[in-house]
């Protein structure tokens, strides 16, 4: 049973703790990072592992891509001349990737990390749902309906019925797809990128996942209740992660998300049509929400030893249909129009079109492009080829949106629910508080969120501020 807690105590948890985190350079672990330095400023040591050739590298991608981001000018002012002697002082940089065997460190690192850790935060991975399969990195619910509880995924689960997922043989089949590819001398590069995509697709659908992004993050998280041994071990699944509500920065955003894709779309009026049921629930949350969550979850469960997991969604508390974010954006770029947008005759922005079924929208692009396409082609033929950059350029677009439509329709068509009972309870255990002394705010409740005021005052004044350069 979780004890009591409030703000006061969560911000004491974390002086004088050491924290390895991977994934800073990421939206999330740029929002962690500034908010345990704002609100702890007596933390030990923030280690953050990033991707670089040697520690130089790895600190200017730190200087330039975490601490030096608008997300951090709250604790710059906070600090003033000193900023910089405080971040120095408290975040060590390592060179290193989640890749490789003890992360890419050498021995000596790795026992000076183990006497100082006490804390290890995952947040490295790729948010792109057609990532090579090559590695694993721990919404990874699949083709779901219904209510989704907050259970592990056990070794060998697998979602389609009937079906055994063995990481061990899908790490050899890795192995061999890539010796065979070698041994042919005949694969560049970018074929072997395409090859080994296709193949973690593949594989995704075949145990019951729509993308190899959902399926690695599955088997990394069965992996960590395997090998945990009596470590305490808390994983976050969070549902889509939006823009910040409200602090440091809200409205402040990195990365694109499938939502922010729509809103782009139309704000260029690059986009006059997507494939969505306005009806159904999208299941959102801003992203200082997951990190408080994210604390108060290390702060409750540091002397356990045992797996706890949290959905950190909405779909449940105070779910949000697909409509309430077409409303919002067409009402707020009809207020603010965006520079150089198309427009109709009337003065009026050319409301987006939605298609609520994936058999309608092949209609539509069988009638509007893949026949024209086709015509262009015998034309092209007729001409001795003489239209064929047209025609590729035109085909290589077609292709693009129907394999986009093929990632995104699980997400968009989604009917599933979840289940945060255990989120829940530990809300519950966090007082009440008006304001506490420190002014610091662990709030994660989805129900004070007004979606209408949120994706129109907040996120999505923030997609056009941070994303539509």
């Amino acid at each position: 049973m979780i004890s009591q807690m409030d703000s006061g105590n969560v911000v004491a948890f974390f002086r004088g703790r050491s924290i390895l985190i991977t994934g800073s350079t990421g939206f999330l672990g740029k929002v962690l990072v500034e908010k345990i330095l704002r609100v702890q400023p007596d933390v030990k040591k923030l280690y953050l592992l990033v991707r670089a050739n040697n520690v130089e590298s790895a600190m200017c991608r730190v200087q330039d891509e975490v601490t030096g981001k608008e997300i951090f000018q709250v604790l710059k002012e906070k600090h003033g001349d000193g900023f910089e002697s405080f971040v120095e002082e408290k975040v060590c940089t390592l060179a290193g990737d989640i890749i490789y065997e003890n992360l890419g460190l050498d021995s000596a690192k790795l026992t000076e990390l183990s006497n100082e850790i006490d804390i290890i935060v995952n947040g490295a991975a790729t948010t792109n749902f057609y990532e090579r399969f090559r590695n694993f990195s721990a919404y990874v619910a699949g083709d779901q309906e219904g209510l989704i509880l907050e259970k592990p995924f056990l070794m060998g689960q697998a979602l389609r019925e009937g079906r055994h997922l063995d990481i061990t043989s899908e790490l050899n089949l890795i192995k061999e797809t890539r010796r065979e590819m070698k041994a042919s001398n005949c694969c560049s590069e970018k074929t072997e990128k395409r090859t080994m995509k296709e193949l973690g697709l593949k594989r995704a659908k075949h145990f019951g996942w729509p993308n190899t992004y959902v399926f690695t993050k599955a088997m990394g998280e069965m992996l960590l209740g395997h090998l945990r041994g009596d470590l305490p071990v808390v994983i976050i699944r969070p549902s889509i992660i939006t823009s910040i509500l409200k602090e440091p920065l809200p409205g402040w955003m990195e990365g694109i998300r499938t939502i922010d894709s729509v809103i782009i779309g139309y704000a260029k009026q690059a986009l006059s049509f997507f494939l969505v049921d306005l009806n159904l629930i999208m299941d959102v949350i801003p992203g200082d929400m997951v990190v408080n969550a994210m604390m108060v979850a290390m702060a409750a469960h540091s002397a356990e030893q045992a797996q706890t997991i949290y959905h950190v969604t909405s779909s449940l508390r105070n779910p949000a249909p697909y409509a309430v974010l077409s409303d919002a954006g067409h009402r707020y770029f009809f207020a603010n129009p965006p520079p150089r947008a198309g427009k109709k005759k009337n003065g009026r922005l050319r409301r987006m079109r939605f298609f609520s079924t994936v058999a309608s929208f092949r209609a539509h692009m069988a009638i509007n492009y893949k026949l024209p396409l086709e015509i262009l082609r015998l034309v092209n033929i007729a001409l001795c080829g003489m239209l064929s950059r047209r025609y590729d350029e035109l085909s290589r677009k077609y292709r693009f949106v129907m394999h986009l439509v093929e990632l995104y329709a699980p997400y968009t068509f989604f009917k599933g629910c979840f289940d945060d009972i255990n989120t829940e309870k530990l809300r519950i255990t966090m007082r009440k508080e008006e304001k506490n002394d420190g002014g610091y705010c662990f709030d994660f409740d989805p129900k004070s969120i007004d979606w209408e005021e949120y994706f129109y005052k907040v996120h999505i004044p923030g997609v056009v501020k941070y994303l539509c350069d």
